[in-house]
């Protein structure tokens, strides 16, 4: 299930049967089908996914990947294009591996294939996300493609205005999600109403959100309020640019994860690109 609801890690036979049995009854619950599926684990694997773009005129191309192992009980937190850990041949190989999926699907629009990664760098399809992603940002600032516009064309009848030989990876991009919670009380969502913002700007800094001083966070949404997206000429850059951003970002009268994001950009390891979908629960013990 989405954001890594009815998921169970089976090690044994003697768990299967109580593991099956929870999670079709939570399949039941949440969409009125208990149909289920059984998949290989990858253990600390880097999550890794590749934005594709297909028109109705046979036109399909990849614009890179991005890393989104920084995640929390399988919901992403921090996503960066390029990952660290890929080269030029790799990029390719799981680009047209997308490709060829989008293709035998007859698939157009705005796109995303997952991949799990192990640790020998072996990848295996996870699912295809039909639409456009919290964390697409991070692509348009490498590529300088709009993503949201080149659907508007293929949505129109039109053909993409790009082609794959087009598209190339300038500089590092990285996104952090700013949510209403409290880090300190096991992230419990934090609504309420914003009494006082102030929200980073400068050459590379882009955020999106719909806040304002005086707006009133619901208690029944996602607890996300804003998407806070940099890009440097390097992944070193980058992070800088990041922490800069981070530390001039204000919310006033409700509690967010802004201190928590901090945290993570300052750790020696996710500044080396030491890092997998591990990683907050084996730094942090979350």
């Amino acid at each position: 299930m989405d954001g890594g609801k009815g998921i169970r890690i089976v090690s044994s036979k003697d768990e299967l049967k109580a593991a099956y049995d929870i999670v079709k009854q939570e399949a039941k619950t949440s969409f009125n089908d208990d149909e289920i599926y059984i998949e290989k684990k990858i253990i600390d694997p880097h999550h890794i996914e590749m934005q594709i773009l297909a028109d109705d005129y046979g036109n399909c191309i990849y614009l890179g990947e991005r890393d989104c192992s920084i995640q929390r009980r399988n919901q992403k937190i921090i996503e960066e294009s390029p990952s660290s850990i890929l080269d030029k041949s790799l990029r390719k190989k799981m680009g047209e591996a997308a490709l060829k999926a989008v293709k035998a699907s007859g698939y157009t629009n705005a796109g995303t294939i997952e991949f799990l990664m192990d640790d020998k760098k072996n990848f295996y399809f996870m699912e295809m996300n039909t639409r456009i992603q919290v964390e697409h940002p991070v692509t348009e600032m490498v590529t300088g493609v709009d993503i949201v516009k080149e659907q508007l064309r293929i949505a129109s009848g039109e053909k993409l205005s790009i082609s794959q030989k087009e598209i190339s990876i300038q500089g590092h991009s990285i996104e952090c999600r700013i949510n209403a919670e409290n880090p300190e009380k096991n992230f419990r969502p934090c609504p309420g109403t914003i009494t006082g913002l102030n929200l980073p700007g400068g050459n590379g800094v882009r955020i999106d959100t719909s806040v304002y001083s005086g707006y009133t966070i619901p208690p029944v949404y996602d607890s996300m309020i804003a998407k806070l997206i940099v890009h440097g000429q390097d992944r070193k850059e980058a992070i800088a640019k990041m922490q800069r951003a981070l530390e001039e970002t204000v919310i006033d009268g409700i509690d967010t994860n802004i201190d928590f994001l901090l945290k993570i950009i300052e750790n020696s390891y996710f500044k080396e690109g030491n890092f997998n979908t591990s990683f907050i629960e084996k730094e942090f013990h979350i």
